[in-house]
């Protein structure tokens, strides 16, 4: 190994160790990487949950003395030379190539997170820039069909749950990140991450975990050997028979990355226990049909190597056991065979759903629903990785703490080359356009995903380095949250207030009648009245209604009421739109949701009622925002309704129809005809519910903007953000956008957020203490060689670790100045310790970013 990954491996080792020790000792207050879902490569992004935004990430409630917004904004200003005139996106499997290409100048940036050892090091090698993600983590994801495949008649072990939990003592996870990740990861056991504060309040449990499932390949042997018994199988010349037959494994083996070596790693554990094993080795793109879009009984794959990556900072988990092991996760067929016992299924839907009073309820629940997760293993996790998105010295690109470049909603915000305007950025990712591209259920993989934001508008921005959400299309908001629920607040353009109860007024929505295709109000479903845990109210700015589509349209309120129709529509099975796979979601999302109103349409103001709350005030703001031009969702819908095409991959299996691709394929030609039908007839959807929304006028100028877009430009794609789709070259694996000469904002607006400001630290002070007298260390915190402001610092906290490694006691530094802090150790102190050997661990937890930066200094106690 050389010597950049041993220093990144020592960095990563002590950073996720002593952040789990800094927030049990301190309460969990901070907040630091990596995180949870985001996807295969992909990513958990919006579940399908109408009427309101996924509750962002939330945390516990945070300092007073945060400054306002103002003097974050303030601390982050950045310069907007160098604007990018063309994007160009090219596919490049391999990250060895990749850093070749970006020493050519034949691409610009990497969009993927690299933890392959020897490639990261050859990016420092190379003198290029790169930026430090923690969100990426690892898993084995497997087929729970059966236990015999209906496509195959073959047995698969793996819809045992015992097995499956077997599987965590099989693989050695220490072996993993040490050897075939280089050291750039850590262990990963649980869907917690390990150095994300949920994992710090549950530390004891976690743990304990831990230590349950640790590396036991005899144990595993046993409890898998009387399973395979149970299921008829035997054991004939140290092979597994079943029936007259070995028993084959089929490990589908992503190939792009470190997965690789991992897949032929739990193949060669699992040929050591007496199982036949097929290697299938695939890309992103041929793996996609046959693990997310194939039926899971045809039995085409028996384990998978999963990727994941977390997109923001996540500053609240309890969502990760419903994402990951039932149904309500995601729409794709593998998830529809998720079968969680009863007991975990409630769980899980009640952490989703937040159904809580206090912390110490919550972290019961979700230390029960740990153990049960480990007992499903319908996925077991592997390791959580420290990874580098590479790109150009003349690039300047804002790059999430979680996520990277690709995981940003920032990307194509802050994106510039050099210091002439008008230039051409060449952006390599493993795999592009791998799945269909549609506004309600269409491809969830992180290198879609990320040219999906880069051209997306949207009503909040979250912080790429504190997970916290900014106004966009937003001009304020008001959240008010039941006395006694613990939520706090850090950010200015949110006023948070408690309230002895909220009540849901009678005109509020709350249902969707498919046979009449009209909303239902809360005094018509709930005559007897209703209250909620909490009411979110968002005002928006006043020339909202001014924003332009990509095809040149203007943003309306039909925009807004018909992506909130679609949502409860496609869950009513009187609907022609019906979607079996969104009813697990939608029956969550109902048995929490408590109604939302339009208070006002022109300023837009939107309420919002549920019992689903967050930690943080800024996860409780709800947006309505327009995602989707009412004319590009309409074609869709005629196409899903007539059975011609299918929004989600489920529904496209179950019909024998191809899902909807927006950007490519035999989609358009249907999509294209239904938007000829539709502006022939002057058609608005659903139009008893749509009416009061849309004139004559913006009918007929709607439907002849979208029919030039796509003589123009030969796909569907049309969004409101800075860049637009261009071209899509499917066969060659590339696409182009272009700026949108129309998008209003400013093009500094977000600038401020392409260099996180992470602290430098330094700790000096003596290395002989006298055991009984005090001693003074100094913490001095700068960033770029200029003294970290105090008021911009949420902590700097210490750890003194004895002469035997136990945690001795801790504490918090004084700020003397801006810049330096001071740990003072009394005589009682130092009177604890022996003689010996001690060291001193500290953690400057700054507040414009969510990363903890660690120092530590040796000193000798003597007498």
């Amino acid at each position: 190994m050389k010597r950049n990954s041993k220093w990144m491996q020592g960095m990563l080792l002590s950073w996720l160790i002593v952040l789990s020790l800094v927030l049990a000792a301190c309460g969990g207050a901070a907040v630091a990487p990596p995180p949870a879902p985001a996807q295969e490569s992909t990513e958990a992004e919006e579940t399908e949950a109408p009427a309101e935004e996924e509750i962002a990430q939330e945390t516990e409630e945070e300092s007073e003395d945060e400054p306002a917004d103002e003097e974050m904004a303030e601390e982050m200003t950045g310069d907007a030379t160098g604007i990018v005139d063309e994007i160009v996106i090219v596919e490049e499997p391999s990250a060895d190539a990749a850093v070749t290409r970006l020493n050519t100048g034949d691409i610009d940036i990497y969009a993927n997170s690299i933890s392959d050892p020897e490639v990261f090091d050859s990016i420092t090698e190379a003198g290029l820039n790169s930026a430090q993600s923690f969100g990426n983590y690892s898993e084995l994801t497997f087929n729970p069909s059966g236990p015999v495949f209906d496509g195959t008649g073959k047995l698969n072990p793996f819809a045992v749950p015992r097995v499956r939990e077997a599987m965590n003592w099989l693989i050695d996870r220490d072996f993993i990140a040490q050897e075939l990740y280089g050291g750039l990861a850590q262990p990963r056991y649980t869907a917690i991450t390990p150095a994300f504060p949920d994992y710090a309040r549950l530390v004891d449990v976690a743990r304990q975990i831990e230590l349950n499932y640790a590396y036991d390949p005899d144990r595993a042997n046993e409890v898998i050997s009387e399973e395979m018994e149970a299921l008829g199988a035997e054991m004939v010349d140290g092979l597994w028979n079943y029936e007259g037959e070995p028993v084959e494994i089929i490990v589908l083996i992503r190939t792009e990355d470190v997965r690789n070596d991992v897949g032929d790693y739990v193949s060669n554990v699992l040929e050591d226990i007496g199982f036949t094993v097929t290697r299938d080795y695939k890309t992103a793109a041929d793996a996609s049909p046959i693990w997310i879009r194939g039926n899971p009984g045809d039995g085409l794959f028996h384990v998978y190597t999963g990727g994941w990556v977390t997109t923001a900072i996540s500053r609240d988990q309890a969502s990760n056991f419903d994402f990951f092991y039932t149904p309500r996760g995601l729409s794709f067929p593998l998830w529809q065979e998720y079968t969680p016992t009863e007991e975990f299924d409630t769980l899980s839907d009640r952490l989703a759903r937040r159904d809580f009073a206090t912390l110490d309820e919550r972290k019961e629940m979700f230390a029960e629903a740990l153990t049960l997760s480990l007992e499903d293993s319908i996925r077991i996790w592997v390791v959580s990785q420290l990874g580098a998105t590479a790109y150009s010295t003349d690039i300047s690109v804002a790059s999430d703490l979680a996520g990277g470049v690709s995981g940003t909603m920032l990307w194509s915000h802050t994106l510039r080359k050099g210091t002439e305007s008008g230039a051409t950025v060449t952006i390599g990712m493993p795999s592009i356009l791998t799945e269909p591209w549609n506004p309600v259920a269409g491809s969830n993989w992180i290198f879609d995903l990320m040219l999906q934001r880069g051209m997306s508008g949207t009503g909040l921005m979250p912080d790429p380095f504190t997970g916290l959400s900014w106004p966009n299309r937003v001009e304020r908001a008001e959240v008010t949250i039941q006395e006694g629920l613990p939520v706090g607040k850090t950010l200015d353009w949110v006023d948070l207030e408690f309230a002895e109860e909220i009540t849901v007024p009678d005109d509020a929505i709350i249902d969707w009648d498919a046979v009449e295709q009209r909303w239902i109000t809360v005094g018509e479903k709930h005559p007897e009245g209703l209250t909620a845990l909490r009411k979110s109210v968002v005002y928006y700015p006043s020339d909202l209604w001014d924003v332009q589509w990509h095809d040149g349209s203007t943003l309306s309120m039909a925009d807004l009421m018909l992506g909130q129709i679609i949502g409860y529509d496609r869950a009513k099975p009187e609907s022609a739109l019906f979607d079996e796979s969104t009813v697990p979601s939608f029956e969550q999302f109902l048995e929490s949701s408590k109604g939302w109103r339009i208070v006002s349409e022109d300023p837009l103001v939107v309420e919002n009622y549920s019992d689903v709350f967050g930690l943080d005030a800024e996860a409780n703001v709800v947006t309505t925002y327009p995602g989707t031009s009412w004319t590009m969702l309409s074609v869709g819908i005629m196409a899903d309704a007539a059975g011609e095409l299918a929004f989600s991959s489920d529904k496209a299996a179950a019909l024998e129809v191809e899902w909807a691709s927006y950007i490519a394929g035999p989609s358009l030609d249907i999509l294209e005809a239904k938007m000829n039908e539709a502006a022939d007839a002057g058609m608005i959807p659903y139009a008893d519910a749509m009416a009061d929304y849309i004139s004559e006028d913006e009918i007929a100028e709607r439907w002849s903007n979208l029919q030039a877009w796509y003589a123009d430009r030969g796909h569907f794609w049309v969004d409101q953000g800075q860049y637009y789709l261009e071209d899509v070259f499917p066969v060659e694996g590339s696409a182009v956008m272009r700026r949108f000469e129309a998008y209003p904002d400013d093009a500094e607006k977000w600038t401020r957020f392409s260099t996180p400001m992470i602290a430098d630290v330094v700790v000096e002070g003596d290395s002989r203490v006298t055991i009984g007298e005090e001693a003074t260390y100094d913490v001095m915190v700068s960033f770029d060689g200029e003294p970290y402001a105090v008021d911009t610092i949420d902590s700097v906290k210490y750890l003194i670790f004895n002469a035997v490694g136990e945690l001795a006691y801790s504490g918090e530094a004084e700020a003397v100045e801006d810049g330096l802090f001071q740990v003072m150790l009394s005589a009682e102190q130092t009177a604890e310790l022996d003689t010996g050997a001690n060291r001193m661990e500290v953690a400057v937890v700054p507040l414009l970013v969510s990363v903890p930066t660690f120092e530590s200094i040796e000193f000798v106690t003597v007498p």
